[in-house]
């Protein structure tokens, strides 16, 4: 017995492990963890024998999880853009909420105005929120910068985060998420003066764990992502794509072709992109919070995506604009009656799959022997009740690294 070991008993365990049935379901389990791994996680009859002297923390029969994974999220920005959200709902359209100052402009012109300390400030209670759901990882993208300087700034904000709170945090550089105001017409020069030396600096500087882009007919094309993606591989840094969210510019298979992690939206990617995101390993990040919030109709192909064998996660996708979401419960709920996932989709693609589009598979997801202990105990009867209801939080507690935050 070691003076870091912990043991929670008396628990029904969703293990997550890969290809056993019911999302590996114990009826009757236990976890030990050495040092904030796991040692064990199975059948409490199981539990190896030298753990006996450790005293247990007893569940009472609750469900125990892998700590949620959320995936894809924006959350680093300034302000917020409720002002356009009431004005479309009397009508504007887009155009003049752009006169207006609105859209990413807004967001851009905010984040610009903001130090560093100050985007950790309005950032935290976001964080917050998904903490308090068990969510023990998190990915952050930049993209509202969109200069050197302020990517950068983005990207030490979402760095400070995880030393703010007991949370991981991946980092991703979005670079190209958009054109601003002063490149207006001239991608060409934005993706040479500012994108690609911007990824540069920020990986000499440890600030990018993976690289993303937006690939669409209002942001950038896929020969312009290429110029994105090669940068990245020439660094050894990981892509993913925002990939087929408006139209099909064979984001997908752009993304595959680079053998991305993972593209994300994807509301119309075909067949030839689903194949070629499975033959990849490329992950299927679905994002009902942006498809709900901004009313859109075409949904993500879910059954291609089961036809093909694609892995699926769900996120938040948070943001000020089109997702100003921050529960992954109610994305859970929203991927099951929205676009008709299943129960086991749902939360696998918040634990196992959410992390297999980070990269982190090897390291958190599921309960298994060498992860790290991130755990969610849930007072619930049926794993179901975490996908069904709507505005309810029924965590009991949170575990990161093997030490209880809530």
């Amino acid at each position: 017995m070691a003076a870091g070991d912990r043991i929670w008993t008396n628990a029904r365990l969703l293990t997550l492990a890969e290809g056993s049935p019911n999302l590996g379901l114990v009826d009757h389990g236990a976890i030990a963890v050495r040092d904030g791994r796991i040692v064990f996680a199975g059948p409490a009859s199981d539990l190896p024998g030298e753990f006996s002297g450790v005293e247990a923390t007893d569940c009472g029969g609750r469900l125990i999880t892998p700590g949620l994974v959320d995936c894809h999220t924006h959350l680093v920005h300034a302000g917020d853009r409720a002002r356009e959200f009431e004005m479309r709902l009397e009508g504007a359209s887009y155009e003049e909420i752009a006169r207006a100052g609105g859209g990413i402009v807004s967001s851009v012109t905010q984040l610009r105005a903001a130090d560093e300390a100050e985007l950790v400030r309005q950032t935290l209670p976001r964080l917050d929120a998904l903490i308090a759901e068990g969510v023990t990882t998190v990915e952050v993208k930049s993209g509202y910068g969109l200069t050197i300087p302020d990517e950068l700034k983005m990207l030490r904000a979402a760095r400070q985060l995880s030393e703010e709170r007991p949370v991981s945090v991946f980092t991703s550089y979005l670079g190209a998420h958009a054109t601003p105001a002063e490149y207006k017409g001239r991608n060409a020069d934005f993706l040479c003066d500012v994108v690609l030396p911007g990824l540069t600096q920020a990986h000499e500087q440890g600030l990018v764990d993976a690289v993303d882009g937006f690939c669409e007919g209002i942001a950038f094309s896929p020969d312009e992502i290429r110029q994105v993606f090669d940068l990245a591989r020439s660094l050894g840094l990981p892509v993913k794509l925002h990939a087929d969210q408006l139209s099909n510019l064979g984001g997908a298979s752009l993304a595959a072709d680079y053998g991305a992690l993972s593209a994300e939206h994807l509301e119309y990617t075909d067949e030839d992109g689903a194949a070629a995101m499975a033959k990849a390993g490329t992950v299927a990040v679905i994002l009902p919070g942006a498809f709900y919030f901004i009313r859109e109709t075409k949904k993500p192909p879910i059954d291609l995506f089961r036809k093909h064998g694609v892995r699926m996660a769900l996120a938040t996708d948070n943001n000020p604009g089109t997702s100003p979401l921050t529960s992954l419960l109610l994305t859970m709920n929203m991927g099951a009656t929205l676009f008709g996932m299943t129960v086991e989709e749902c939360i696998a693609g918040v634990t196992r799959e959410a992390a297999r589009a980070l990269g982190c598979q090897a390291e958190t997801g599921t309960l298994e022997a060498g992860k790290w202990a991130d755990l969610a105990l849930w007072d619930v009867e049926r794993p179901a009740e975490l996908v069904y209801r709507m505005g309810f939080n029924p965590l009991h507690q949170r575990v990161w690294r093997g030490q209880p935050t809530s």
